[in-house]
């Protein structure tokens, strides 16, 4: 009789599971469905808080119920947005206490790719003014440098499902390619919160260095089939990959210009603009919630077909 429950507890779990799937996984129904080129908002500087894990992150940082430095640090650089150069995006990851690649507290900073170890809610006002107001380096220590290539996979099940479900799956995948390409330290894969446009899922931003240079580029629609391409093609080669690309932190630099952009299908107004979903910020956000208009057939169809890297040069 056990035996029989388990069998049909078995069965309730897998049919639970494949209904979550085509819900809100890679078979769902909104899945390619609208153009991604363009679906980024302009911003300067992307800050990551090491904090716990996806099960402790709220819906928003914000929340009043929330641990005290990830919303004390969002207030901070709410309420100095008008003295940066540039909008600052906050985005929490995976923390560990204990950990040396990302215990709780440490402030991982893109395009500077450095790092600072174990702020507390005592040093919050200091390092935001020190770091991002003056521009200088903490009073409090000199921050390490970062190496190598960063990949932020939103997995913010309290804020959206789809990503929820997704981003797990994309975590395992790389840290799996990674440990069989011998990557384990050339290449760093974290969890994070809300990127913006859950329906895009999956979603991530990869982060990395070339000639001293850092950009950070975001891909939507991923699968876990796409995770070779990305390591080979985007990390690899240092090559955009056009299928999943949705844009890039900062903008051009007309002197000494790395790569060539994209030529990708974009709405009338080019990069999409609006509020963000939880700042309500001209120059701070803990994500960014736009919304593009669906593709035609064939635009659907295009998206659905094989990856192109053509004509992109380098990052």
């Amino acid at each position: 009789m056990n035996s029989l429950n388990s069998h049909i507890n078995g069965d309730s779990t897998n049919q639970s599971n494949t209904d979550d799937d085509l819900k809100y996984g890679f078979q769902r129904q909104d899945m390619y469905k609208s153009s991604l080129a363009g679906t980024v908002d302009a911003y300067g500087r992307h800050v990551f808080l090491c904090y716990k894990s996806p099960d402790n992150w709220p819906a928003s940082v914000e929340d009043p119920e929330f641990d005290p430095i990830p919303r004390l640090l969002s207030s901070a650089l709410k309420s100095r947005n008008n003295q940066f150069h540039g909008k600052i995006r906050l985005t929490l990851c995976e923390g560990r206490d204990g950990s040396t690649e990302s215990s709780n507290g440490d402030i991982l900073i893109f395009p500077d790719m450095i790092r600072y170890r174990g702020l507390t809610h005592l040093d919050v006002d200091t390092f935001v003014d020190n770091v991002f107001v003056r521009g200088s380096q903490w009073a409090s220590q000199v921050p390490e440098t970062l190496t190598g290539s960063y990949v932020f996979v939103c997995c913010h099940q309290n804020r959206d499902k789809r990503c929820g479900l997704c981003g797990p799956v994309l975590v395992e995948r790389f840290k799996e390619e990674i440990e069989s390409r011998s990557m384990k330290h050339q290449v760093f894969v974290s969890p994070c919160s809300h990127l913006g446009g859950h329906q895009y899922a999956g979603n991530l931003i990869i982060f990395s260095l070339l000639e001293g240079k850092c950009e950070g580029h975001w891909y939507g629609y991923v699968t876990p089939n796409d995770v070779p391409i990305l390591l080979d093609e985007h990390i690899g080669k240092r090559k955009i990959v056009e299928r999943f690309w949705r844009g890039r932190m900062g903008s051009l630099n007309s002197e000494g210009k790395k790569f060539e952009e994209p030529k990708l299908q974009q709405n009338s107004c080019g990069l999409l603009n609006g509020t963000s979903c939880c700042s309500g910020s001209d120059r701070v956000s803990c994500c960014a919630n736009k919304t593009v208009e669906e593709n035609t057939s064939v635009g659907e169809k295009n998206m659905r077909d094989g990856t192109r890297t053509k004509g992109l040069g380098r990052l």
